[in-house]
């Protein structure tokens, strides 16, 4: 697998998720109760950040993981399976940066 662009599709896909973070966050801090909204419009702005919220971790999960296979670059199991030990495809490597495991495994 080449490494060199390996690292360059996840640093990309790293800083678009960091931007994401960053406009995810901004949606999601407290509604303040006295905005002079209807309920319904504040009901649907509650679950719309709840949406951002569950999005947020999610997020903010896969960057982690991104950082670490960043990291594990070099390990001579880099792009192995933790499951079953075989290789994982380079194609879904470079989609999913932060995958540890096979499309059998997962």
């Amino acid at each position: 697998m080449d490494k060199k662009l390996f690292k360059q599709k996840a640093e990309i896909i790293l800083d678009k998720s960091l931007v994401e973070i960053s406009q995810l966050k901004e949606l999601t801090k407290p509604i303040a109760p006295e905005n002079a909204i209807g309920r319904i419009s504040r009901m649907d702005a509650i679950n719309n950040k709840s949406v951002n919220e569950a999005s947020l971790r999610s997020l903010e999960e896969n960057v982690k993981k991104i950082k670490l296979a960043l990291l594990r670059i070099d390990d001579p199991e880099f792009g192995m399976c933790r499951k079953c030990k075989n290789t994982i495809p380079e194609g879904r490597i470079l989609l999913l940066p932060g995958t540890t495991l096979c499309v059998n495994c997962a």
